[in-house]
């Protein structure tokens, strides 16, 4: 029954976890390739430790219950075995070389640029974030570019996000090779979204960059993941990934401000 009620549940709650839930444990829920590859190798690795520490426990309660004093009069003379010294050591190093080969295709992956349809930089200030669309200029020969600053408790909507809604969300679109530049004004920042598989430092005087490829529409939020002074936990990251015509309005908005 309990099975049943858990079923029913999850196929009428379909919404999916973009942002941080109360107690929530896991991870949210993958919008992006990587982010699906990660939650994967979390599982898989899962897998191992979960074998290894009912293996290790066994043994552990194995040896104190039939190697205790009153049940072994005399102690054994065995000091080393071959046998045992091989497998000990080579079954280990066979679990690393397991794990190791998913590990690199993902860190590959990870670090892969694509080429990108999309250039966006994002640049860290004390407390705020900077969006800038060099691929569009207006006829004065400027980008697109604003700041992204959150939205304060007292002026928050019904339903929005507390220290998580900002003004103005960076707008992209789905199904396309976006490559994010991301550096900071004063001091280190963290570019991070958890959703999307993505952490990217923003260090002043440097550019980093990372790609996004987001499957499906909806609002990603994120925060800055680098301890940057007193309002660290005041400047939030909302990506609102929509289809290219909606994203094509939103441009056309943007020149018309």
């Amino acid at each position: 029954m309990f099975f049943f009620w858990l079923i029913i549940f999850s196929l009428l709650n379909n919404s999916l976890c973009d942002s941080p839930e109360p107690w929530q444990i896991g991870f949210q829920d993958p919008a992006t390739p990587i982010m699906e590859g990660i939650i994967n190798l979390h599982h898989d690795l899962m897998f191992f430790i979960c074998v290894i520490s009912i293996f290790v426990t066994w043994m552990l309660i194995r040896t104190l219950w039939l190697f205790e004093s009153s049940q072994n009069q005399i102690s054994s003379n065995l000091t080393h075995g071959i046998l045992i010294e091989i497998i000990w050591t080579t079954t280990p190093a066979l679990i690393l070389i397991i794990i190791a080969i998913p590990s690199f295709s993902l860190l590959y992956a990870m670090d892969e640029i694509v080429s990108p349809t999309i250039t966006i930089k994002a640049l860290g200030h004390q407390w705020y974030w900077s969006y800038e669309y060099s691929d569009y200029i207006n006829e004065n020969y400027e980008p697109i570019n604003f700041d992204s600053y959150m939205i304060p408790e007292e002026d928050l909507l019904q339903g929005q996000l507390r220290l998580l809604e900002v003004d103005n969300r960076m707008v992209i679109p789905i199904q396309t090779h976006i490559r994010i530049i991301v550096s900071a004004a004063d001091v280190l920042h963290s570019w991070a979204i958890p959703s999307l598989g993505i952490k990217c430092d923003a260090i002043p005087g440097r550019l980093n960059q990372a790609s996004l490829f987001i499957k499906r529409e909806g609002l990603y939020y994120g925060q800055c993941s680098e301890i940057c002074g007193i309002n660290h936990g005041f400047m939030p990251i909302v990506i609102e990934a929509t289809n290219l015509k909606n994203y094509i309005v939103w441009l056309a908005n943007k020149f018309a401000i």
